[in-house]
């Protein structure tokens, strides 16, 4: 009878220990990453690289009247996708597509962009994802970087003039442009769906892309990723039980609004038809349509990216905020001060929140359903920080160069402490284990670091901050592009940005540096963007300059603030800081040519305001308690050092 006590003494440690260190989900995330190995590996001996026959497995899986494709404009089960697919196939055969080659896409969202992609797939080729927003320049660049001869493009009138207007570039560049216009989608839709030969797919490596994706292009012309198969081939399975996501039948039902161009919205469309899970369309992300499109394609999962979920939760309550069937929202960009609120008022039970990039030689993956793991963009329990421990390291970096800092007695980099944080370098064998820039060898180049602790080592630069803590929750700190440095001390515009968003009547805030003459760095500035019931008043704007100063070290409080009239995020919904660095707090770019704020005011322009204290100046007139306007005379005595009387 001893024995059970014992045993249950036993399992009670066991509980304990796993539940403080987390050792079964490090153990299940160690077997998915060699299950993953494996696959590639598998892939390779039966000359299964291709993605088209994993999608075929789930046609042939699932029953024939299951859905694959939900949108507006069209409901396709998977053998009706399937058969899309092949007439898609057959239209790139006949345009003289070859094997290996990539096929440009200029499209928005749509069952169209699927069939096209899938039909890519089974002739042995890829899609070159191209934003569909550019043009002009950075649109051919774009073109030409991926060497395709063939540009398929959506037929939305404003998509349709961005190509018109570049297509003298384009077809300089012997480019064939065909736009899916309704008499060329009839004509597609019309043929046999005669599905490609096998060997259009026979002997694809495991490097070749399943799909090029671009880059954002914050800084010049966008760069191409090649999302690798062998990087999609984990994907393939049944079931994406790491994040609770169920295939059918009857499975989940994914919503995708965020553009399938785009990485996150992309690859997660990709995993759905290679997963069996059903694809629910949403043209474009839409605060006033949202709900409408997730109620009515009965989704029970969506993608978010950016600030998309802080757009939301800034739309007025609603009696049908939790009129839904979602269970989990995936994606990346979801902040602290948005977290909780979004699931406590749409009633979301699962937030499973990624770090990566479309590069993605480091990520991390935060699976919450409570408030232990949440607000972080990944957790590693013991096992999992040891496993890792030799992979990765934070280091310091140099700000006004950009690269990583080096000691000047031993020209060595210097490691910060995880819990400090710093750039997120990845220890690497070779250079090959980045796939690379397409056809942009120096910016391959660039993100490695070498000889940096040690002579031979190799460092893949993530060009972005995160930080440990002693438990294991990884937080994201900031890009590296966007930190800079003020009264001596680096600043986070990620954390002051987040601490500003706690603060009742702000729904957004985007936060840079820029340039004050007579002044080292750059001082803060904070582009806010307030709630539809918080007014602009001299009392908001003391209490904006006493919260700050409380909630914020002295050097990080913001010295300038821009409200916004409008929120213009990025195609992707993350917040477009290079429109207001580039501003920086000349008045001319914010309130016109000669135009002081005043005039701004009157015609509805983004307001600039500032306290004097925060550059040691005592300027005769100026409240000393709150934010004030931001006007010619004021910027005059900035330039002169601020010891004129106001005007």
């Amino acid at each position: 009878m001893a024995l059970i006590p014992a045993i249950a003494g036993t399992a009670a440690v066991s509980a304990y220990l796993n539940a403080k260190y987390h050792i079964a989900k490090d153990v299940r995330q160690i077997i998915n990453l060699k299950l993953g190995e494996r696959r590639v590996i598998e892939a390779v001996k039966k000359d299964k690289v291709s993605m088209w026959p994993y999608f075929e497995d789930q046609v042939n899986r699932l029953p024939e009247n299951d859905t694959c494709l939900w949108s507006r404009t069209g409901v396709y089960t998977w053998r009706e996708t399937w058969a899309q697919s092949n007439r898609y196939s057959q239209f790139l055969l006949d345009q003289g597509v070859q094997k290996l080659t990539l096929v440009g896409f200029y499209l928005t969202n749509s069952p169209e962009f699927i069939f096209a992609q899938l039909g890519t797939w089974a002739i042995g080729c890829a899609p070159a994802l191209i934003n569909h927003n550019l043009s002009n320049e950075a649109l051919v660049h774009c073109v030409k970087l991926s060497a395709t001869k063939i540009l398929i493009v959506d037929w939305e009138e404003e998509c349709v003039a961005r190509i018109e207007g570049s297509r003298a570039a384009l077809e300089a560049l012997g480019v064939k442009i065909i736009i899916l216009d309704d008499a060329t989608r009839q004509s597609i839709n019309s043929s046999a769906p005669i599905r490609p030969p096998d060997e259009l797919r026979s002997k694809i490596p495991p490097s070749f892309p399943q799909s090029l994706i671009y880059t954002s292009g914050s800084t010049g012309y966008p760069k191409a990723v090649p999302y690798s198969c062998g990087r999609t081939l984990p994907f393939a399975n049944r079931r994406k039980s790491h994040i609770g996501i169920k295939a059918g039948p009857n499975g989940d039902r994914y919503y995708v609004c965020m553009p399938m161009y785009h990485g996150t919205g992309g690859i997660v469309a990709n995993s759905c038809m290679i997963s069996g899970i059903t694809l629910c369309i949403g043209k474009k992300f839409s605060t006033t349509k949202f709900w409408d499109d997730i109620r009515d394609s009965e989704a029970t999962a969506f993608v978010y990216v950016g600030e998309a979920a802080r757009y939301l939760l800034a739309q007025p309550p609603s009696p049908r905020d939790r009129d839904h069937k979602v269970h989990l929202m995936f994606g990346n960009g979801l902040r602290p001060d948005v977290w909780k609120k979004f699931q406590d008022r749409f009633g979301i039970e699962t937030v499973a929140e990624f770090f990566n990039s479309s590069e993605g030689v480091f990520g991390t993956l935060n699976v919450s359903k409570g408030g232990y793991l949440q607000a972080s963009v990944g957790h590693h329990g013991l096992i999992m920080r040891q496993y890792l421990k030799d992979y990765y390291a934070t280091a310091k970096v140099d700000l006004d160069t950009g690269d990583l800092y080096r000691d000047p007695s031993t020209t060595l980099g210097v490691r910060t402490p995880l819990e400090e944080g710093g750039e997120v370098i990845v220890a690497v064998p070779d250079p090959s284990i980045f796939p690379g820039y397409w056809q942009n060898s120096e910016a391959t180049n660039k993100k490695f670091a070498r000889n940096l602790f040690k002579d031979g080592d190799l460092w893949y630069r993530t060009g972005d901050a995160l930080r440990r803590t002693p438990d294991g929750h990884w937080h994201f700190m900031d890009r590296l592009g966007d930190t800079y440095r003020w009264k001596s001390e680096n600043v986070a515009t990620m954390e002051v940005a987040q601490t500003l968003g706690h603060m009742p009547g702000i729904a957004e805030a985007a936060v840079y540096g820029v340039l004050v003459p007579g002044h080292d760095g750059r001082a803060g500035c904070a582009a806010i963007h307030l709630n539809s019931s918080q007014q602009l008043t001299p009392h908001f704007l003391t209490d904006l300059l006493r919260y700050s100063n409380k909630q914020l070290p002295k050097y990080a409080v913001p010295v300038f603030i821009r409200v916004m009239r409008e929120i213009k995020p990025m195609h992707n919904q993350k917040q477009n800081k290079i429109p207001l660095k580039k501003d920086g707090i000349s008045l001319d770019a914010v309130y016109g040519i000669g135009k002081d704020v005043k005039d701004a005011e009157m015609e509805g322009k983004d307001l600039l305001f500032w306290y004097p204290g925060a550059l040691g100046l005592q300027v005769a007139g100026l409240a000393a308690d709150r934010y004030v306007p931001l006007t010619r005379s004021d910027w005059e005595g900035i330039v002169r050092g601020g010891k004129e009387a106001r005007l």
